[in-house]
């Protein structure tokens, strides 16, 4: 998932650079663009849709480019094949896939948005735009000697992008939002930490990218959209996390160290599923004229709010004071 979640990093800031160029002025309550002069509306329309077609083709192209020769083109080639990788990590990578899958077709359904597109349009456009860059680099793990294209991946990424076209469609809004939170741990053992270092790598990017133990995935429901009659504040949302720990390979503890050769059988520590309920916020509900404050808003929106929360573990309940 970390070559998966770099793409989605490239186009993702590519995006919201698109983003940041909105003139809000232009927009009326229904998201629609409102010129008095509809020949300057259509003027405008044009050159917007003509930069977004050309930030997405540059945006697109470039990172498949970038991605291609950080990862694929040092790796043995082969006929394409297909990889069944659906017991691996405890399916927190395939949670991965469908949120990457669903955070891309966000960003690019508002630069669709941002360009006057019919709402329709839009959302299909945008929405499925998530689903269809994965696709690609499914293909190219498909032509990989050391993977290959898994149906587990492209059934996640479908999931993803399908979450946001079905959101919009019926409720013209999210409600539900797909989030992200991770915190770097430290395994207490040096053998386990050399290992973590081994597959994961050691700086902090890189552990937030490949760590799958210290990844949690959020589904966060904005309360007030359902109760709308309700007290409860805007903002508001109550997130259902999930997440696992104790992994140390794909499918089980025991590897052979690349530094000392040896073999090291690990199968003591349980993998344990993560199951969690905590407060978060909505923050593109908080009320604000600031452009710059909108733009942050709509990046915050992709990660949870650090607070407190409940877990579940192992049939175990425990409290976590700040999770992050």
């Amino acid at each position: 998932m970390n070559r998966r979640f770099l793409f989605f990093l490239l186009i993702a800031c590519l995006c919201i650079s698109q983003i940041a160029a909105q003139d809000t002025a232009l927009y009326a309550k229904d998201s629609s663009i409102f010129i008095k002069d509809s020949f300057s509306a259509h003027s405008v329309l044009n050159k917007r849709i003509k930069t977004v077609t050309a930030a997405n083709i540059i945006g697109y192209g470039g990172s498949m480019i970038a991605l291609y020769s950080a990862w694929y083109k040092d790796y043995p080639q082969s006929n394409f094949h297909f990889f069944n990788d659906n017991k691996e990590w405890n399916q927190v990578d395939k949670v991965g896939h469908a949120y990457s899958a669903y955070t891309e077709s966000r960003v690019s359904m508002e630069m669709w948005r941002y360009a006057g597109l019919s709402r329709k349009k839009r959302i299909w456009i945008g929405g499925l735009s998530g689903a269809a860059y994965q696709t690609v680099i499914e293909t190219l793990d498909g032509f990989s000697a050391g993977w290959g294209w898994s149906w587990g991946d492209f059934a996640a990424n479908v999931f993803g992008s399908s979450m946001l076209v079905s959101q919009e469609l019926a409720w013209n809004e999210q409600r539900i939002l797909f989030k992200f939170s991770f915190h770097k741990k430290n395994y207490g053992d040096p053998i386990l930490n050399e290992r973590a270092n081994e597959l994961y790598g050691r700086s902090l990017a890189e552990r937030m990218l490949k760590d799958y133990n210290g990844q949690s995935y959020w589904l966060s429901a904005n309360v007030h959209s359902f109760f709308p009659q309700s007290s409860f504040p805007k903002w508001l949302n109550i997130a259902f996390g999930y997440g696992a720990e104790g992994m140390f390979g794909g499918e089980q503890n025991i590897w052979t160290s690349k530094k000392t050769g040896l073999t090291y059988n690990a199968t003591n520590i349980k993998r344990t599923r993560q199951f969690f309920l905590s407060p978060d916020i909505d923050f593109s509900r908080i009320k604000t004229k600031s452009k710059f404050l909108k733009i942050g808003f709509f990046v915050l929106n992709s990660f949870k709010f650090p607070a407190p929360s409940l877990e579940m573990n192992g049939g175990k309940m425990r409290f976590n004071w700040l999770h992050f």
